[in-house]
Order: C-alpha cells, then sequence, then structure tokens
C-alpha cells in the first residue's frame, strides 16, 4: 500500500493507494466519527463493492443511500435527498458519510457532508480512476447548475482516500480512457517528465498494467497533494488543475451533462487549450500535435462536437476563474509549464473559436 499525505496541518488526512484494500479488515477505523455512517454510493457500483465496504464498518450503524449514476444526476434535487436521509436516520453531528463511486458520487455526498449540521466528517472511496486521481483529492464538493458546472459547493477536505486500484478492473473502457485525460493534465501543468512517461506508457495503461496504473495513480496524487497544501482554496496556483476545464466545461454544458463524460470534454479541453497556446506563440511549435496523438493514442477526443460559439463563449464566462467579466484561462508556455492568465488578446480567442467550430461568432 502507497501513502501519501495532503499537508494541511490539523486538517491533513491520507491518500490510501493499493490493491484489496477494501479487504483489510479495520482499514478505515481510524478515520471514522462515532458509529454512525451514511453510504452515499450509485447504482452502478454499490452492487459490486457496497458489501465490501459494509464487512469493514463492522458492527456500526449503517444507512445506505444509492444515487443515480452519472453527470445528469448531480443536482440540487439528488443532494436533497442525501441530506433527507441524514435527517430521516437521526445522525449527529459525530456521524461520517463514506462516498463509494466516481466523482459525482464523491461531490454529491462530499457536499452534503459538508452542509449537513454545518459540517461532518466524511471519507472518500473513489472507484473510478478520474476519482482516484483527481475529484476525490483536495476538497472539492458540489452540485451542477443549470447555468454552469460546479456553481454550488463548499470546500470540505475528507478524512481520508481509500484507493483501491482494484476496482479500475470493473471499469468500462470509456470511462478509464476518462480517467486518463486527467493524469495526462497533470504532466502538461507541473511534470514534463511524467507526460513523456504517459507517452511511453500509453498502451500498458490502456491494458490497465497495473503497475502503470498504480505509478500514474500516485504520481497524479503526489502532484495534486502538493498543489492542494500550497493553496487549499485555489486562491492562486491550484487554478492550475483547471487546465483545459474552461473549455471542457462549456462543452458539458453545452452538450448537455452527460453526453459527454468530464474526461473526454477535458480532453478536448486540453487539446483547445493546447493549440490557443501555439496560437498565442507561447507553446512550442508542434507541442500541440504531440499532446493530441497522447490523447488520441489514449481514446481520447480531441475536438469538441459542434456548437455555436456565441453558446460556447457564454458558457465559458460562467466559469469560476472569471474576474471582471474577464474569462481567465489556464493556458501553456511549455509542456510542464502552465500559467493561469486573462493576459491575451479577446479575439484571439474568438479567432481560436472560429478556426475550431468553423462558424462565424
Amino acid at each position: 500500500m502507497i501513502t501519501l499525505t495532503v499537508e494541511l496541518a490539523e486538517r491533513s488526512y491520507p491518500i490510501l493507494i493499493g490493491s484489496g484494500l477494501l479487504g483489510r479488515a479495520g482499514i478505515l477505523d481510524p478515520w471514522l466519527g462515532g458509529d454512525d455512517v451514511l453510504l452515499v454510493t450509485n447504482d452502478v457500483v454499490g452492487p459490486i463493492y457496497g458489501e465490501p465496504l459494509q464487512r469493514l464498518l463492522g458492527a456500526r450503524r449503517v444507512e445506505t443511500i444509492s444515487l443515480p449514476d452519472g453527470e445528469a444526476g448531480k443536482t440540487m434535487g439528488t443532494l436533497e435527498r442525501v441530506l433527507d436521509r441524514l435527517v430521516e436516520a437521526r445522525f449527529g453531528r459525530d456521524c461520517t458519510v463514506i462516498t463509494l463511486g466516481g466523482g459525482v458520487t464523491g461531490d454529491i455526498g462530499g457536499f452534503a457532508a459538508a452542509i449537513y449540521q454545518r459540517g461532518v466528517r466524511f471519507v472518500q472511496v473513489p472507484t473510478t480512476l478520474l476519482a482516484q486521481v483527481d475529484s476525490s483529492v483536495g476538497g472539492k464538493t458540489g452540485v451542477n447548475h443549470p447555468g454552469g458546472k460546479n456553481l454550488i459547493g463548499a470546500f470540505h477536505q475528507p478524512a481520508c482516500v481509500l484507493a483501491d486500484t482494484d476496482t479500475l478492473q470493473t471499469l468500462p473502457d470509456r470511462e478509464l480512457a476518462a480517467g486518463l485525460a486527467e493524469v495526462v493534465k497533470y504532466g502538461l501543468i507541473l511534470d514534463a517528465e511524467f507526460f513523456t512517461w504517459l507517452e511511453q506508457q500509453a498502451v500498458a495503461l490502456r491494458r490497465r498494467d497495473p503497475a502503470s496504473l498504480r505509478h500514474a495513480i500516485r504520481r497524479s496524487c503526489e502532484i495534486k497533494a502538493r498543489v492542494v497544501a500550497a493553496d487549499e482554496r485555489e486562491q492562486g496556483q491550484r487554478a492550475l488543475l483547471n487546465l483545459g476545464h474552461t473549455f471542457g466545461h462549456a462543452i458539458e454544458r453545452c452538450a448537455g451533462y452527460g453526453q459527454w463524460l468530464h474526461g473526454e470534454a477535458v480532453a478536448a479541453g486540453l487539446s483547445m487549450a493546447a493549440r490557443f497556446s501555439e496560437r498565442l506563440g507561447w507553446l512550442p511549435g508542434g507541442s500541440s500535435a504531440r499532446i493530441e496523438e497522447l490523447l488520441t493514442r489514449l481514446d481520447l477526443p480531441v475536438r469538441p462536437p459542434q456548437i455555436d460559439p456565441r453558446e460556447f463563449l457564454a458558457a465559458m464566462s460562467m466559469d469560476k476563474k472569471v474576474r471582471a467579466g474577464e474569462i481567465r484561462l489556464v493556458l501553456l508556455r511549455d509542456i510542464g509549464e502552465a500559467v493561469v492568465t486573462g493576459d491575451y488578446p479577446p479575439h484571439e480567442l474568438l479567432e481560436e473559436l472560429r478556426a475550431t467550430f468553423m462558424a462565424e461568432v
């Protein structure tokens, strides 16, 4: 088992990564509060891993709620169902919310834990690659709004993240690829050597080679833990973790939540950010083609669906990095070197979108 730590003083917590962790008796005991547990899972993962997880909880009182799988269910209505279950069970502030599933389950369950009785303990048990390398770490929780993705939420750090890599063996190929988009992101923002390693290991990763996946998860979590420790509430450096996301979130909203997986939209967003960086003369020539080649080898899209550019720009303007109406983007100076900036000519962004969508703004 690999143990990493997100260093946040008295709120520091471990990330446990390894095979067979859901079969290790007592592994969660140090991270639970009282004897009451709400297990938040989804209709796909619950039937597979719900029983093994409940065995880890021993004689504790466990209530379970199963949510719809997918981004379309990441709503205030679903959040209210989780809160209703906590109230109906008469759980107090010493309860623990455990989220078992992908990023949507973790975001909703974590948000419920953040606001129930002004905050209760929660534990993340991510079962998708995307959740293991990204969404389960860092304390971002929330739900979508028709006006934009993740507009309603809170920062609420987990007590522990338990990533059992065996759960990836039941993950559909499309979901595995979606998680690899976030892995590529880490190499692009801060670690050129890791990006090169991903180019070398693309085939092994798609074949689910355990050693390759374990290293990819570990390195991704190391990078994210370091960034979160330095900037927990995204006042500066943490925004780098959103490379590709301003474009990607706009794709998700415009295409309809659930039509594209989050990682697929991020992959296309990474490509769009790289090509725009190259247009500005920041990214060395040929780099965007190199990035797109890796994404393609990982079975990820590099172009968005056809969307009216006016609608796309409006969706981008609801990004959480917008300041005083200015769309701030995460762009690349080089592979392994990202910046958060609004220092680009707005007309260049319009030209890039014209080229992308082959339509007039």
